[in-house]
């Protein structure tokens, strides 16, 4: 039985892949993506010099042959900075759209599931958290549990789930009225069952979309806390070198290559995952409708 469900789940994969490269705009998200994630994991060994080590260049240095992106303030080399800083980006964009996703899934499944009292007083509290500005509660909550990646994580998903939480609510009610939930329902079928067996499998392209666009609110949201200067002073990130490129002078002197750099980094992440989300709701779209 095992093996059967493992061909089926192949076979899906399968099917997903041959309809996903023929869409333009999700290959070449994808291999942006790609890109940046190899990039990220061999980072340790790839640059050219410690980023964390100062006088390895003039301060303010201009680029040169050997820094490619010149000098900080103390003399660290932001090349080495800028491939360093994509390991913690990335690594809090996935992390936090993963925990955004999750608790949206869950509140939003148990929520449209169940109905009733349940659903009311969740939809009471998803509403009540999205009438709240979340940029303040960012700020508030990031300066509270203080300057670490694990708290900024942990504010991105508490701030963000409501819009998962929303959207899989509506598909929840959408799939629990199907003919073939009724009949496992009807047969004896448990809710945990009927819950995974039957309405998260057909939910998972929502799920898996709404996942990736989210990457893209976590990665922009850690930047726009690290530029504020509430970011992890211990780590390097593309949002805490634009900070001490504002705080230590980079704007006031002009040094382009301590602040376009990291901005376009962050903007070019940001349009791959786009890329990707969008493209991966052209190709369920289908699916979606007929669920």
């Amino acid at each position: 039985m095992k093996m059967i469900e493992d061909t089926v789940w192949i076979k899906k994969l399968r099917d997903f892949w041959a309809i996903y490269k023929t869409n333009m705009k999700g290959v070449i998200g994808l291999a942006m993506v790609l890109i940046f994630v190899f990039i990220a994991i061999i980072s340790p060994y790839i640059v050219p010099y410690d980023p964390f080590q100062r006088n390895v260049v003039e301060p303010f240095a201009p680029p040169s042959k050997e820094h490619r992106l010149g000098g900080d303030d103390i003399g660290r080399d932001l090349f080495s900075q800028m491939i360093f800083g994509s390991r913690i980006s990335l690594f809090i964009g996935f992390v936090a759209a993963f925990s955004t996703t999750l608790i949206g899934t869950i509140i939003g499944t148990v929520s449209g599931y169940f109905g009733g009292y349940i659903d009311d007083i969740l939809v009471t509290f998803t509403n009540i958290i999205l009438t709240i500005p979340s940029i303040p509660i960012m700020l508030v909550l990031a300066m509270y549990l203080g300057p670490n990646i694990w708290n900024i994580i942990t504010v991105i998903a508490i701030t963000n789930w409501t819009g998962v939480a929303r959207i899989i609510r509506s598909q929840v009610l959408s799939l629990k009225e199907r003919a073939y939930v009724d009949a496992s329902r009807a047969i004896g079928a448990g809710s945990t069952h009927i819950i995974t067996k039957h309405i998260l499998p057909n939910a998972v392209p929502l799920i898996l979309a709404n996942a990736v666009l989210r990457v893209v609110s976590a990665i922009l949201s850690e930047a726009g806390l690290s530029f504020l200067g509430l970011g992890d002073p211990t780590a390097i990130s593309w949002g805490t070198i634009l900070h001490y490129a504002q705080f230590c002078g980079g704007f006031s002197r002009g040094a382009w290559w301590w602040i376009i750099p990291p901005g376009l980094l962050i903007g070019l992440v940001a349009i791959s995952f786009t890329l990707i989300g969008y493209s991966l709701e052209e190709v369920f779209g289908p699916r979606l409708r007929r669920a």
